[in-house]
């Protein structure tokens, strides 16, 4: 077979040589053990939470060592590529403030190591696959889809590997006559890689994630360029991340199957591979069966990168969590650091787990709530804000009416050593201060299980007449204790815990009784601050209100 002859007749268009398209890709200039990581999605149309797992490694790796992240939108297969698909990947990954040093955007490509989007870069992969065949390492085959079903067929019945390898690859030695006679028919064909390789050889290799391993070595002759001239996932991340100086790739251990394939080669080209860092799944319990499985499109919501951004997650929470996942010291490290930012943590394949992360919603509010309780009244105010003008308008426009009392709201506990940690979610921001806004006041005036209605009528007359705007915490509670006295309830939690008999309840019970006049619920936040932000007529006519409605 003249080979040469082959790759001029299948890739007359093609006349750059290899050498000049790697002068094309000169080596990157970056600082010693900098990595240059990529995220490489399909514009399917759908983000996923494994999509952000893997990038946030991406992410990390590079920026921690002073290297390269990049965005490469790997766009080979039409057939799952949907309309808009490249924007919901920008868009997803712009929302957790993920920053990509170069690639693909949708002015255009940013960087110097493009097209970042591989439909762009057809000539590229062609003149690697005419060199290869030049070298007697790839081939046109012309099998059909039914001889193809038929081979598989043939390999299940004698209990056989499927693929293509072996006396199955029927057009790997065929003569340039049956070639040329299926070209003048037009016959549509692919190449295939001429894989050397033997299924009783094993593969060392070095996971960054899951350590030393053996791999099968390929015997599989793959498909690296399409019937339409594009190439497979195989082949093309092969050439680009060469080309464009990948030095970690961070995928899920669903593609370790197809390492040996990718490993194969790199050698076939003569370069040295990326290192390769393979994620575990992740995992969630399921509700009905109480066991782990992964997470699924179908099923599960929670999978889809959209789901945090309606429900009002902060980005933060949910990257944060994401670290808890990928590295379990990261908590520990939180507590210890609880002003730091994220990216202070020292990230580490090393501490990532070889099995399954297992993901939960409850953990993640748990999270949430630390990431929220962090932040200034002003950082809350702005992100609600933001939410909801998307979500929820009406709550909006109540929200944002008056933003220096909405912050006041917003501030009650904030800061300090032990700061409350009411929201999770932005939107629980509506059910957890909407007793501050008139409009949306719908009080539950069910009083302590020892307070009559009489009696809480009472207290409250007493207190209406006490209150004052300049009360200080301290003050307040001394106000609390006297009416207790006043009114047969015990000043002491210790005394009436030791003789309850004596008392018609406690200090406790009283409070209690203002704050469910007051906030028209028994769980708000601390009520002096909320009595002086509501100021003195509405703390009167809320008074007013309740006693009517007891009597």
């Amino acid at each position: 077979m003249d080979y040469n002859l082959l790759a001029e007749r299948l890739f007359p268009h093609i006349t750059k040589t290899p050498e000049e398209i790697l002068a094309q890709y000169p080596k990157r200039q970056l600082p010693e053990g900098a990595k240059v990581t990529r995220m490489g999605p399909s514009p399917t149309g759908f983000m996923h939470l494994g999509n952000l797992y893997g990038a946030l490694v991406d992410e990390r790796l590079a920026h921690q060592s002073g290297g390269v992240f990049y965005l490469r939108i790997e766009d080979t297969d039409k057939k799952r590529e949907v309309e808009g698909g490249v924007q919901v990947i920008i868009d997803a990954f712009s929302s957790f403030g993920l920053p990509f040093d170069e690639g693909a955007t949708l002015e255009g490509d940013k960087g110097d190591y493009g097209p970042y989007r591989q439909s762009q870069r057809a000539e590229i992969y062609q003149t690697f696959v005419k060199d290869l065949m030049k070298k007697g390492l790839a081939y046109p085959c012309f099998a059909t889809e039914e001889e193809l079903a038929q081979m598989r067929a043939k390999q299940e019945e004698r209990k056989e590997n499927y693929g293509y390898y072996g006396e199955y690859a029927v057009w790997r030695d065929r003569p340039m006559e049956d070639i040329e006679k299926e070209l003048q028919k037009g016959t549509p064909y692919v190449v295939r890689f001429r894989s050397e390789g033997n299924i009783e050889h094993k593969i060392k290799h070095d996971d960054l994630i899951k350590g030393k391993m053996e791999v099968t070595e390929n015997d599989q002759d793959v498909v690296i360029l399409k019937s339409d001239g594009i190439p497979t996932y195989h082949f093309a991340h092969v050439v680009d991340d060469h080309l464009m100086g990948t030095t970690v790739v961070v995928r899920g251990e669903e593609w370790l199957a197809t390492l040996p394939v990718h490993l194969q080669l790199f050698r076939a080209m003569g370069w040295k591979p990326p290192k390769y860092a393979h994620t575990a799944q992740l995992m969630k319990i399921d509700e009905v069966t109480g066991t782990k499985r992964k997470l699924s499109k179908r099923k599960d919501p929670e999978l889809a990168l959209t789901f945090y951004k309606q429900q009002g997650y902060p980005t933060q929470s949910v990257l944060e969590y994401l670290m808890t996942l990928l590295n379990s010291n990261y908590e520990e490290w939180r507590r210890a650091n609880p002003e730091k930012p994220m990216n202070d943590f020292p990230f580490s394949t090393k501490k990532m787990s070889v099995s399954g992360a297992l993901f939960g919603i409850d953990k993640l509010k748990d999270v949430s709530k630390n990431v929220i309780s962090r932040m200034t009244a002003k950082e809350v105010y702005d992100e609600i804000a933001a939410w909801s003008r998307e979500n929820d308008p009406d709550f909006y426009t109540l929200f944002t009416r008056d933003p220096d009392y909405t912050q006041a709201i917003l501030a009650i506990g904030r800061g300090g050593k032990k700061p409350r940690k009411d929201l999770a979610l932005w939107s629980d921001a509506k059910p957890y201060m909407d007793f501050m806004f008139d409009e949306r006041f719908t009080p539950d005036y069910t009083m302590p299980e020892h307070v009559s209605n009489e009696d809480a009528r009472s207290i409250l007359t007493e207190f209406d007449g006490m209150f004052s705007m300049e009360d200080t915490p301290e003050s307040f509670f001394e106000k609390m204790k006297q009416i207790a006295q006043n009114h047969g309830y015990a000043t002491e939690m210790k005394a009436y815990k030791q003789n309850p008999e004596q008392y018609r309840g406690n200090v406790g019970d009283v409070s209690m009784v203002v704050r469910i006049a007051i906030a028209g619920r028994q769980n708000a936040p601390d009520m002096q601050l909320v009595m002086q932000i509501l100021g003195e007529q509405r703390v009167h006519e809320r008074i007013q209100q309740c006693k009517d409605a007891l009597a």
